[in-house]
Order: structure tokens, then C-alpha cells, then sequence
């Protein structure tokens, strides 16, 4: 009889193993699950990493699922330079369109100045807030290049 154990660290194998029957499911309707990770690195001048960006790609699509500039470099662009170099490595990969999830004590204004628009938003998560999810297409290099 099957039963239900929680796991508080799970290990790659066990996370694999967890994971099995989707990724089963998931190919035998033409999707193959094979998110690849994409991370760059903020260094200051002494090579202290000060911030970055993490995601994957995957099925055409970037997952930005991390952006953060310390405190002191914030207001300086590199929060834009980050997801502009980001939106072109994942461009490079085939990828046609970047998502992220963000909160409204966070920077939501700042992904919309960014091109990016809300799909959709899960009220009082934390309490009192909300988290948006926001998306937008990647342009080829060509559309980009136009006078």
C-alpha cells in the first residue's frame, strides 16, 4: 500500500524520481520537459558577486525567476542591463517569450517600464499583498536593429 513521507531536503535522485511520471506524461503528449538553467553574475570591482539573475528556458519560453541588485547599485540600470542580456541569451536559445513573477512591494513598475504586461495577479499572497505575474514577447535581433 502506498504511503506519504515527508521530505524535508530531497535529494536529486529522489526529486527525479518524484518528477518521473510527469516528465512520462508530459512526452507522451509531445512535451518534453528539459528546462536548461540560465544564471549571470553581478561583480563589483573587488569581484563580489552584488547581484544577478536566475532562470531557465524551456518549450520557447524564458522563466526569469530571480533579479536582484544590491542596495547600493540599485537606480543605476543594472537591474535592466541584467534582464536585457537575459532576454538576449534566451533569444539565442530559440526562445520567444520571458515571464516573472514579482510583488507589490516589489518591482512590478519596474518590469512594466520593461515592456513587460500582467497576465495574471493571486491576491493577499503574503498577507496584505499580492503577487503579479507578468510576460512579454522577446523581439528577434532584426526588430530590435530598425531605425
Amino acid at each position: 500500500m502506498p504511503r506519504i513521507d515527508q521530505l524535508d531536503a530531497p535529494s536529486p535522485t529522489e526529486r527525479e524520481a518524484i518528477l518521473a511520471p510527469l516528465d512520462a506524461f508530459s512526452r507522451a503528449q509531445g512535451f518534453i520537459w528539459q528546462p536548461e538553467p540560465l544564471t549571470l553574475v553581478l561583480r563589483d570591482d573587488e569581484g563580489r558577486i552584488v547581484g544577478g539573475a536566475i532562470g531557465e528556458t524551456n518549450w520557447g519560453w524564458l522563466h526569469l525567476t530571480v533579479l536582484a541588485v544590491s542596495q547600493d547599485l540599485r537606480g543605476q540600470g543594472w537591474g535592466s542591463r541584467l534582464v536585457r542580456e537575459m532576454e538576449r541569451l534566451a533569444r539565442d536559445r530559440g526562445c520567444h517569450h520571458v515571464w516573472v513573477d514579482t510583488f507589490s512591494f516589489q518591482a512590478r513598475p519596474f518590469y512594466e517600464r520593461l515592456g513587460f504586461t500582467v497576465f495574471g495577479t493571486l491576491p493577499n499572497y503574503p498577507a496584505r499583498q499580492e503577487r503579479y505575474f507578468l510576460s512579454k514577447p522577446l523581439e528577434r535581433s532584426e526588430e530590435r536593429d530598425r531605425p
